[in-house]
């Protein structure tokens, strides 16, 4: 502690040991040029951001932190500055928000920083304000040949250039928010922004940092995760709650007991803003059907010993239109293990989801029932129009059954075979079904929802011929025990399941 008092006094009287010993360490920078921000000592989890962000080891950084956490002033504003003023020598920065308003707001910050900051302004300065051919707002800090630009998801930044400077440093602050993680389509839509545009902006050498919070399984933060994670994606993923594990405050100069905590949770009022903004916790809409835990994956299929195989079975979900707002023919294929409360639904990856016409429909049914040499069950719906597939497959010999949903909408169709995805019943393939979980994760706000459907007519069907299969059995095993024919085995069946 001597020897850092000792520094800091250097740093508060001599201009040239400030501008060396910040140039080298971003924590000091943050401290002399930002002590106004330092109002708790600082935390742990923020000495690490800023030990990373000083590090030239990571080009790809995503910071998940609980809100208050100082996470967008450290990075998107701290650091932009220093990564420029700094020995990383940054030439041309670029801040990203949802809309070009957030990341000008972001630019604003900064300036003011350097109008109002006295100390900031005779370092740093001079500075100039100019938009771009794209209608940016933009920062040039004329003494490093550097420049800072705002820009949003709203527009492509491929192309950018700051003299012979391509982006070397881009920062997505917030980039989504709840309504924009609610559907796949825009979903798919920020993550190609931030695959086709953000990356392919900058060079060899740019640094990508990503600051937000976990609002969707599927959103963009989430996605970078998995794919750091599954080491497709150079860099590192940082989260950090309020509280650990073992609830303990991660920032404890400002959380430093339980009283503190509270107050702060009583300030928020909502019980899913809570867990969402502060404990990182992502959380489902209240209406939401199926959660993500409930999906049970499997790598391979269950030894004859292990259980014994069944059946296979297809259900089809034909969709007559080939408009790109309407629905696509879906077709989900399972294999089916096990009798009784061991019977175990094996979903196979790759379902069909796709705008059929009649005629490919139909050969998209009879290709597959070929592929399992008509050893499999065709369950199709036989609502209006659909008849006719149903008609023409029974012709030609093809095992198929015709189902009738008359009476129930989706949801009380996905609702009922719910208990079966819950308890691990129905089993999905590691990978190949991403689609098919989305839509039912999703369901009720995500666009389309036919393999969702599909999913809710194949596993109604094995359940009920589980019930069938097993009261048959029990039937078969009165007849064979004399004692027990004094009982109605109906009323055996309802004891037993």
């Amino acid at each position: 502690m001597k020897s850092e008092r000792d520094i800091a006094e250097r740093i508060a009287h001599d201009r040239s040991v400030r501008r060396a010993v910040t140039r080298e360490s971003f924590y000091w920078f943050f401290h002399v040029y930002f002590s106004h921000y330092v109002k708790y000592a600082t935390a742990p989890f923020q000495k690490e951001m800023f030990s990373l962000l000083e590090s030239d080891i990571h080009q790809t950084l995503v910071f998940v932190a609980f809100r208050g956490s100082g996470k967008s002033t450290i990075v998107t504003m701290a650091y932009v500055l220093w990564a420029i003023l700094g020995r990383q020598e940054k030439k041309y920065s670029v801040i990203t928000g949802q809309t070009q308003w957030q990341a000008r707001q972001h630019l604003q910050n900064i300036k003011q920083e350097l109008e109002r900051n006295d100390v900031l302004r005779g370092d740093l300065g001079p500075f100039r304000e100019e938009r771009d051919d794209w209608g940016s707002l933009s920062l040039v800090l004329s003494n490093y040949g550097a420049k800072i630009t705002a820009a949003s998801t709203e527009q492509s930044i491929r192309g950018m250039r700051h003299g012979a400077y391509r982006p070397d440093l881009i920062v997505c602050d917030d980039v989504e928010d709840l309504s924009s993680v609610k559907t796949l389509e825009s979903r798919e839509k920020t993550y190609r922004w931030f695959t086709g545009d953000v990356v392919p902006s900058g060079d060899r050498e740019t640094r990508v940092i990503v600051v937000g919070n976990l609002l969707h399984e599927d959103s963009l933060i989430m996605r970078l995760r998995k794919n750091i994670e599954q080491g497709n994606l150079a860099g590192l993923f940082r989260e950090y709650p309020l509280l650990d594990t073992e609830d303990r405050s991660l920032w404890p100069g400002k959380f430093s007991d339980e009283a503190s905590i509270q107050t702060e949770k009583k300030k928020v009022g909502s019980y899913n803003a809570w867990m969402r903004e502060y404990m990182l916790q992502i959380l489902p809409e209240d209406d939401q059907l199926v959660l993500s835990e409930w999906i049970h994956s499997y790598e391979t299929f269950p030894s004859q010993e292990e259980l014994p195989f069944c059946f296979t079975v297809a259900a089809v979900d034909p969709a007559i239109s080939k408009e790109q707002s309407a629905d696509s023919t879906a077709i989900i294929t399972a294999k089916v293990y096990g009798y009784a409360e061991k019977r175990r639904i094996y979903i196979l990856p790759y379902p069909t989801n796709q705008r059929l016409n009649f005629s490919e429909q139909l050969e998209t049914i009879k290709r597959l029932a070929e592929e399992h040499q008509r050893k499999i069950t065709l369950l199709i719906e036989n609502n209006g129009y659909q008849r006719a597939l149903v008609e023409m497959l029974e012709k030609e010999r093809y095992p198929v059954k015709g189902v009738q949903n008359i009476g129930q909408d989706k949801r009380a169709r996905i609702s009922l075979i719910t208990p079966h995805l819950r308890s691990g019943m129905v089993l999905f393939p590691k990978n190949g079904a991403d689609a098919l979980i989305q839509q039912l994760v999703g369901f009720g706000v995500e666009k389309h929802d036919d393999l969702a459907d599909a999913l809710a007519t194949l596993v109604t069907y094995c359940v009920e011929n589980n019930r069938r299969s097993a009261r048959e059995s029990l039937e078969l095993f009165v007849k064979m025990n004399p004692h027990l024919q004094k009982y109605d085995p109906g009323s055996l069946w309802n004891k037993r399941f």
